[in-house]
């Protein structure tokens, strides 16, 4: 793999950063935080994705770019003869070969799929074939012999061997689990022999008892038949009897209530004549029926306003009272809203002198506050003064003469009773000066008396306001329901003129006594008039009464000719009751019989299904025994293969491991030797996988820094170069990033001679190093800076005297640091 060409467009630091890779030793070079490091987070993304990339996708986007800006890596590399070109965004990618317009894959996924199957690596697989972070030149070395096992099979892929082996035995086990329960599961095989031959017998003897259930009902069925005709003729003959029987009551019973109906019809004829008879004398009375209907309704007009006159005179009679009322409370008001004014000004004089009470009050307490305060804080100090003064004594009286001044730090010698009496008499003055204000804290514990004075005027002058300005509130109220009467007399007035206009307005000349009288009279001919009314009614159905006669005379003689031919068509019938009755019973004998024997044919037949659905469930069980048999042996076969496939796992395992130190060890002696022009014949991996180098043939016990550094560097190509061999790729590139931390100049110059004394192994040779001076031996520079403006990384070209370097080191003339050459 080869790298060409890389883009990046707002990814992390990058707003848009390009560089294109050539052959032969490149250093990207920058200080810490440049973005430098970003590039191979780049490379890494741009062929495997999501999953290599620090963070979430709004991390990948660069800080200051809009909030929908795209992000964009483009890749260009060579692999196994072809050019591809990967483009991947943070929703998109797209990869293309050999500069074709159409991608061969355009998801990400898909081009992660692609990538990773032409590669033949996996992410981690590529990383540590290709790639070599800080620190990692001694991968082996910074480890313990089962971590440096451990290490190696992971990166050159035998940790997959583990894994497979792991899967075989969890099958192995779950095969094994699944045979135990699949045989304690399985029924015993006597057993289910016993069960068919048990079957097969009671199926013989149940097919027996049907045969001679169904004779016994062939003869019963043969009897029921033999009876059968006479006993539906018996059966029609007493239905057709019932039936006669049944329309000779109903035919009589219709006759009957015929003649009921003729007697009926010739009563109301009767009736009729009578009401006409009764409706003459009734029409003379009823003559003025009409005359006294209209006179009725004008009294009852004038009855009605004379009620509406009654209630205004009510009304007005009311509102006349709720006026005199109204006004004799207006002059109550008006007295109380006059003396407004000097309830005010006496009620603002009176909050004028609280205030000065007030106020003379709040600096009197804050005086005996501030007293109180400034004693107690006095007083604590004086306790804390006494406290210190005691301590020290303390310790000087415990040091005696030889001990130290507590302010010179000296020692007392002659000056310690000195001292000591000074103590004394500090503290005797601060033990007065306490007593002092102990006693002036507890004269102002109480309140003064004039501070109590203050406050007792201040409670009269508070009450004093409260009780004017309750009377305030009082004449106030008194104002505003001042104007509400007003207001209700106006109404009032207003209400009492419509009153008398209204009763003005209602017309008179309403007679009670006549009223009554009307009334009275109106009602009797009321009476009378529904009474010639029900007359004339009974006397227009008379036309209709003697039609319906007719007909129900009529009906009378149908249904006497229907009544006496059933009674003929009764006498007729030929078969008697007695008969009928042991016809009857003869037939439900042999029915009783003909069911019994159907019965017990169901049960023998029942019985028989029975048993031979006992055999069919024997039969199953000895075919599911037969075929969980057949599955146990396959899993028993299938459990005994994952036993040697587990054992093959490792088998294999072992010999990788023993196969892995030497092949290693003759890849980096090879390196080794091209390297040390041959003075160095070969490295090795010890048992405990340590790196061991041989000078002619010897392991050397003791090797310098710069021998570690060389040994770390071949075995680490060597770990490279066996990877890239089972991907079956050619091992082209190398990529070392910051590898030089630890290493001081000498040494960082050694490597760089010796990556390039690689260059007909490795085409590119990529190096990341915050060290400016490796330059001089690099074949091509970029040098990754930050904008202060703009906060983004910058790419630019730098020089690079590597070619003049080391045309010059093969010339055997000698190198300046700066690069020149003489």
């Amino acid at each position: 793999m080869k790298l060409e060409r890389l883009r990046l467009l707002n990814f992390r630091q990058h707003e848009d950063s390009t560089l294109v890779f050539e052959d032969g030793l490149t250093g990207i070079i920058g200080p810490n935080g440049a973005g430098k490091s970003t590039l191979l987070e780049a490379v890494a993304w741009a062929l495997y994705g999501g999953d290599t990339a620090r963070g979430g996708k709004e991390s990948i986007r660069f800080a200051r770019a809009a909030a929908r800006s795209q992000v964009r890596v483009e890749l260009d590399f060579d692999l196994s003869g072809h050019r591809y070109r990967v483009v991947r965004g943070l929703s998109m990618a797209e990869l293309y070969v050999d500069d074709g317009e159409q991608p061969i894959a355009n998801s990400a996924t898909g081009v992660s799929d692609v990538l990773q199957r032409r590669l033949g690596m996996t992410r981690d697989e590529f990383f540590n074939t290709y790639f070599a972070g800080q620190k990692e030149l001694a991968v082996l070395a910074a480890r313990s012999a089962v971590e440096r096992a451990q290490f190696l099979s992971r990166v050159l892929g035998y940790e997959r061997l583990r894994v497979a082996q792991e899967l075989a035995d969890q099958r192995r086990r779950d095969l094994r689990y699944e045979i135990q329960g699949m045989r304690s599961g399985m029924p015993d095989a006597a057993a289910i022999e016993a069960e068919e031959a048990e079957a097969a017998r009671a199926v013989e003897a149940s097919r027996a008892r049907v045969v001679d259930a169904e004779i016994e009902r062939s003869r019963v069925q043969a009897q029921v038949d033999a009876v059968a005709p006479r006993w539906e003729e018996a059966q029609r003959q007493r239905d057709e009897r019932q039936q006669m029987e049944a329309d000779i009551r109903v035919t009589q019973t219709e006759l009957a209530a015929q003649r009921r109906n003729v007697e009926r019809l010739a009563a109301e004829l009767r009736h009729v004549d009578e009401a006409r008879s009764a409706l003459a004398p009734l029409a003379a009375e009823l003559g003025q029926f009409d005359d006294l209907g209209r006179e009725l309704a004008q009294l009852r007009d004038l009855a009605a306003h004379d009620g509406r006159r009654r209630a205004l005179s009510e009304q007005e009679a009311i509102i006349a009272s709720e006026l005199v009322a109204l006004r004799a409370q207006r002059e109550v008001l008006f007295e109380a809203a006059a003396g407004e004014e000097r309830v005010i000004e006496h009620l603002e004089s009176q909050r004028r002198r609280l205030d000065d009470v007030q106020g003379r009050l709040e600096l009197r307490r804050t005086d005996w506050v501030r007293d109180r305060q400034e004693a107690e804080t006095r007083r604590n100090a004086l306790r804390t003064q006494y406290a210190e003064l005691r301590d020290q004594r303390g310790r000087l009286v415990a040091r005696g003469e030889q001990g130290v001044c507590p302010t010179c730090q000296r020692p007392l010698l002659e000056h310690y009773r000195q001292v000591l009496d000074l103590l004394d008499n500090q503290m005797e003055s601060v033990n007065a000066d306490g007593s002092y204000y102990r006693a002036r804290l507890e004269q102002l514990d109480a309140m003064p008396g004039d501070l109590v004075e203050l406050d007792n005027e201040r409670r009269r002058v508070q009450q004093d306001v409260s009780a004017i300005e309750r009377r305030l509130a009082r004449t106030q109220a008194s104002v505003q329901q001042l104007e509400h009467v007003e207001r209700d007399i106006a109404a009032r007035e207003q209400r009492h003129a419509a009153l008398v206009r209204d009763l003005v307005a209602v017309p008179g000349g309403y007679d009670a006594a006549r009223h009554r009288a009307v009334e009275a009279e109106f009602g009797r001919l009321v009476e009378l008039s529904a009474q010639a009314n029900r007359l004339t009614t009974q006397v227009e159905r008379e036309s209709g009464l003697r039609r319906e006669i007719e007909n129900v005379g009529r009906s009378v003689e149908t249904l006497a000719a229907r009544d006496a031919g059933l009674v003929t068509r009764l006498a007729a019938l030929v078969m008697s009751e007695a008969e009928y009755v042991t016809l009857r019973d003869r037939h439900a004998s042999a029915a009783v019989e003909l069911q019994a024997a159907m019965v017990a044919t169901a049960a023998a037949t029942e019985a028989m299904a029975a048993a031979q659905a006992a055999a069919d469930r024997a039969a199953t069980a000895r075919a599911n025994l037969a075929l969980a048999s057949q599955r146990v042996e396959a899993l028993e076969r299938e459990r005994q293969l994952h036993e040697e496939l587990h054992r093959a796992y490792s088998d294999l395992r072992t010999d990788l491991n023993h196969a892995m130190r030497p092949e290693l060890s003759d890849l980096a002696s090879a390196f080794l030797a091209e390297l040390t022009d041959a003075r160095y014949t070969g490295l090795e991996l010890d048992d405990k996988y340590r790196i061991v180098v041989l000078e002619d043939g010897v392991p050397k016990p003791v090797i310098s820094g710069g021998e570690e550094d060389l040994a770390n560097l071949v075995m680490r190509l060597a770990i490279s170069q066996m990877i890239a061999e089972r991907a079956g790729q050619a091992f082209s590139l190398l990529v070392l990033d910051e590898v030089f931390g630890s290493l001081d100049d000498i040494r960082r110059q050694n490597v760089v001679s010796l990556l390039r004394g690689l260059q007909d192994r490795f085409e590119q040779v990529i190096l990341i190093t915050h060290i400016e001076d490796v330059r001089d031996g690099l074949d091509h520079v970029f040098e990754v800076r930050r904008d202060e403006h703009t906060g983004a990384s910058v790419i630019a070209r730098g020089s690079a005297r590597g070619r003049e370097f080391a045309d010059a080191i093969a010339a055997g003339e000698p190198a300046e640091p700066g690069g020149r050459t003489e």
